[in-house]
């Protein structure tokens, strides 16, 4: 299965918009997950359109619409793999330990933005956080970023893409 993996879009805002390239990947994706910072409903449905599936959370800027139709954490099963969603995943030290114990048991991987930066951490014993950064405002990155998350039975493969 493949899923598309976006946060921090930070949408409506002037004329910005998704880059063509992340919407092509989303239209082919399977699912789309989204962790959090959408702003506006609107921008739910919008996405929503395009058509995967989309499962969120809410972020820190969300509009109180957006936050009353998602939670602000969420684990879902992609196949036989399950994904964590939250959108703020605290300070960098120690964020792998720590969002590890925070989801042992309903997670196998950790989606999260906030940060706006690209991030993908893996656990010796192969539990995994990927921040996909934002195809819209990177702030202090290098790029605008998304990602792409191929999964096969319990086993996630994570990928960033520069948009």
């Amino acid at each position: 299965m493949l899923v598309a993996v976006i946060a921090d879009t930070h949408l409506p805002r002037g004329a910005r918009r998704l880059p063509d390239a992340c919407v092509e990947r989303i239209a082919a994706a399977d699912l789309l997950l989204h962790a959090g910072d959408f702003i506006t409903a609107e921008v739910v449905r919008e996405l929503e359109a395009i058509g995967p599936p989309l499962v969120g959370v809410h972020g820190n800027v969300d509009s109180s619409e957006v936050r009353r139709l998602l939670p602000a954490e969420r684990a879902v099963g992609v196949e036989d793999a399950r994904i964590a969603m939250v959108h703020d995943a605290g300070p960098s030290a120690g964020r792998l330990r720590r969002i590890r114990l925070r989801f042992a048991d309903v997670a196998d991987a950790v989606l999260f933005g906030h940060s706006h930066l690209p991030l993908h951490e893996q656990a010796a014993d192969g539990f995994q956080i990927f921040n996909p950064g934002s195809p819209t405002e990177r702030r202090r990155a290098a790029r605008h970023t998304m990602g792409l998350a191929r999964v096969e039975g319990n086993r996630v493969e994570f990928e960033l893409i520069e948009l």
